[in-house]
């Protein structure tokens, strides 16, 4: 019994031991960790921030590479060429199209209001002075009709008066003053038969053959540029209907209406000439001579029209087509001039190569211009007289791409 109790109270002892060094190793290890989060905070506290790590890194300068500047090994093989003077007179380039002269256009127009009964002629035709164009049915043919027949009868009626009053007076039966009477009304009967007559002429009709529509006849020859009826339409001056149903030109003379930019209206001058050329027709040139200058200028493009009148032999030219031209003035102007072989076509543009110092070539941009004779061409800008430049353009450009 007793040895029981004293084991007991050995264990007893025992766990409270081993509890204490428990305790005693976890509030050690807790204090490690407790200083070693002190220092720490310390030592952020205690350290200053460094700008270079915040800041972005370098950046890093490439040089620019110059896409119009080629290297070669042998400059030598590039033979240059000077650019020489030429001279020629001032030139002034501006778009326009090809118009109708208004001096030789002439309306169709129908007097009689009707509808449209048949149709002769077509938009684009040709036609002769006299040629049926169309004929209109009108109630306008009858009543004038029946005023011309109304006026044959009472003229007839009073020439059987004034007849009559004549022999009366010659057989000292009636005054005189009944033959006056008799004599004016035969004289206004005249009038109003006369009247009746112009009437079916205006209108178209034959007082001997009376139809009820009206033909009407082109008043001059040309092309029938624009159409305003088809049939079954109103036609006539009334409004009911279109004033003009065609309108014929003649086309054997046109005018080039062009637009010039206000800049350039000092090289512009009444008489001037003038080179036409088509787009239609590129290879063809049609002289012209400048007869007006638009005194009003466009507010939204600032340009001023200026027409050109062309003499157009076998209709060349017709309504509504394209048109650049070519303005020569007066005074002289300098260029440069270049062998055609140094001048490189390149992505529509116009390009030469010049030295650019030891073994390098430069491509600069240039406008050229019209071919000259010996295999030359000017040059409008981007070149000065005197400068040198690669004879064999195309030859380098080829050696530079492989």
């Amino acid at each position: 019994m007793h040895d029981f109790d004293d084991r007991s109270k050995n264990s007893i002892q025992q766990e409270r031991i081993d509890s204490t060094m428990s305790s005693i190793r976890f509030g050690y290890a807790g204090k490690v960790l407790f200083f070693m989060g002190i220092c720490l905070l310390v030592g952020c506290k205690d350290k200053a921030p460094d700008p270079k790590s915040e800041a972005p890194p370098e950046a890093t300068v490439l040089p620019e590479v110059n896409a119009n500047v080629v290297q070669v090994k042998k400059p030598e093989d590039f033979p240059l060429a000077s650019a020489t003077a030429y001279q020629a007179g001032s030139k002034l380039e501006v778009t326009g199209s090809v118009n109708p002269d208004i001096s030789r256009t002439v309306p169709v127009i129908s007097i009689a209001s009707g509808r449209v009964v048949d149709l002769h002629a077509r938009i684009g035709d040709l036609v002769k002075k006299g040629q049926l164009l169309m004929e209109v049915q009108s109630s306008d043919v009858s009543g004038a009709f029946a005023a011309y027949l109304k006026a044959v009868n009472d003229e007839r009626l009073t020439k059987v008066q004034l007849d009559r009053a004549t022999l009366l007076f010659d057989k000292g039966a009636t005054a005189k003053s009944q033959v006056e009477i008799a004599q004016n009304a035969e004289d206004d009967a005249v009038a109003a038969r006369s009247a009746a007559e112009d009437q079916l002429r205006v209108l178209g009709v034959d007082k001997n053959h009376p139809s009820a529509t009206v033909k009407v006849y082109a008043p001059a020859s040309g092309f029938i540029i624009a159409q305003n009826v088809t049939n079954a339409a109103a036609a006539g001056v009334t409004y009911s209907g279109t004033s003009s149903a065609f309108t014929i030109a003649d086309l054997s003379h046109v005018w080039i209406i062009c637009d010039v930019y206000e800049n350039d209206l000092a090289q512009v001058h009444l008489g001037q000439a003038a080179e036409i050329r088509l787009n239609a027709y590129p290879d063809r040139v049609v002289t012209g001579v400048i007869s007006d200058v638009g005194a009003v200028l466009d507010p939204q493009i600032r340009t001023a029209k200026v027409r050109i009148q062309v003499d157009n032999p076998g209709t060349l030219m017709r309504v509504g087509m394209f048109a650049t031209a070519t303005l020569h003035g007066k005074s002289l102007q300098t260029y440069a001039s270049v062998p055609s072989s140094a001048v490189l076509h390149l992505h529509d543009r116009d390009w030469v190569y010049v030295p650019a110092g030891g073994k390098n070539f430069r491509r600069v941009a240039v406008q050229g211009g019209e071919m000259l004779p010996g295999e030359m061409q000017s040059i409008k800008s981007g070149l000065n007289v005197g400068q040198q430049v690669v004879a064999n353009a195309l030859a380098l450009q080829n050696t530079v791409d492989q």
